[in-house]
């Protein structure tokens, strides 16, 4: 058993280990890029042997950095944004931050009282995912004037620096591809819009694209489905099994893709030669999935580096201008899961 009435180990020991200064052990933790490397090894050394951790809460009230960053997604459900979260925690790292990573489900009133816990443990800096948010949130923000970012939705003219794509050119980008094969029988299957501002502008885009080119979506031709590929292919099974049915589904994302085209196979229809079906977002798989997916990509690994730069940027120098909104393009992927009329 641990003796728990050992007196716990403070910056003067590790600096009595390392045979330094406090300060310079301090140094180390805040700005290690002005010791030697010889001193910072010795000092590593010494922290990892007397197992110091340092106290952040008292740190804080000095106003020095707690060193976190609060990142505000919209579910852990799906690996939809691993990758962005996963690219943005690595540029941060390598300027020393960590992340807090919280998800709100989709529920703005819960997403606020997250953002207050993250106020309150004192993080340097915060993300939030797309472009609408409660006013409280903004307010919040405002009121703290803690650097801020919205990630994944790009707008020019956004409340706080947005780095993303724009969602409403990407659904058109699909709506387009789709109607230059030829197809006029389309349907759709997009998720619930409720606090989800990309799936609401891809799905009106899609629409509004596919109503210029005189297509109209029977009502029983769109879909709303979770994020969810069981779901997805349930409901696509449902669609597919019509005596009446659509030569293409355009997805709102590669998760309902994938499902719907499970649900292909499951009702014995061919892809593309039955059923040309699209996604969007490019995910990780989406073009190993059999027939491999067309869709379009959502540069996720690059909007997060992007991200972590610009925040890290407005964390350490306070005083420089406040950073600009940078649209990450989205790329249409042509692969072998639609193709053209005959």
């Amino acid at each position: 058993m641990p003796d728990k009435s050992k007196k716990k180990v403070d910056i003067v020991t590790v600096a009595k280990a390392a045979r330094v200064s406090a300060s310079t052990v301090s140094r180390y933790f805040n700005h290690p890029d002005l010791l030697k490397p010889a001193t910072r090894k010795r000092i590593d050394t010494a922290v990892r042997k007397t197992g110091y951790i340092r106290n952040r809460a008292a740190q804080t009230i000095h106003g020095i950095r707690s060193g976190t960053i609060g990142v505000l997604i919209p579910t852990l459900d799906h690996a939809i944004f691993a990758e962005v979260v996963q690219a943005f925690s690595d540029e941060v790292a390598d300027a020393g931050f960590t992340i807090l990573l919280a998800s709100h489900g989709y529920d703005l009133q819960r997403e606020y009282a997250i953002l207050r816990k993250f106020l309150e443990h004192r993080v340097d800096g915060v993300v939030l995912t797309g472009l609408d948010h409660d006013e409280a949130v903004f307010q919040l923000l405002d009121q703290q004037q803690i650097p801020s970012v919205l990630i994944w939705n790009y707008a020019a003219h956004s409340r706080y620096p947005s780095i993303g794509a724009d969602n409403e050119l990407a659904g058109r980008m699909i709506a387009d591809h789709v109607l230059s094969l030829g197809h006029r029988r389309i349907a759709v299957m997009f998720p619930p819009t409720q606090g989800n501002d990309r799936a609401q502008a891809r799905r009106d885009i899609v629409l509004e694209t596919l109503a210029q080119a005189g297509v109209t979506v029977p009502e029983d031709w769109s879909l709303t489905t979770v994020y969810s590929i069981s779901e997805s292919k349930q409901d696509a099974q449902a669609l597919f099994a019509q005596p009446d049915r659509p030569t293409a589904l355009i997805c709102g994302n590669d998760v309902l893709a994938s499902g719907a085209l499970y649900a292909a196979h499951a009702t014995g229809l061919s892809v593309p030669h039955d059923i040309s079906i699209v996604g969007i977002g490019d995910f990780k798989g989406s073009a190993d999935i059999e027939p491999p997916l067309t869709t379009v990509r959502l540069p996720a690994r690059r909007i997060g580096q992007e991200a972590g730069q610009a925040l890290t940027q407005a964390i350490i120098d306070p005083t420089a201008a406040q950073g600009h909104s940078l649209h990450v393009a989205p790329i249409l992927m042509q692969r072998q899961s639609a193709r053209a009329l005959p």
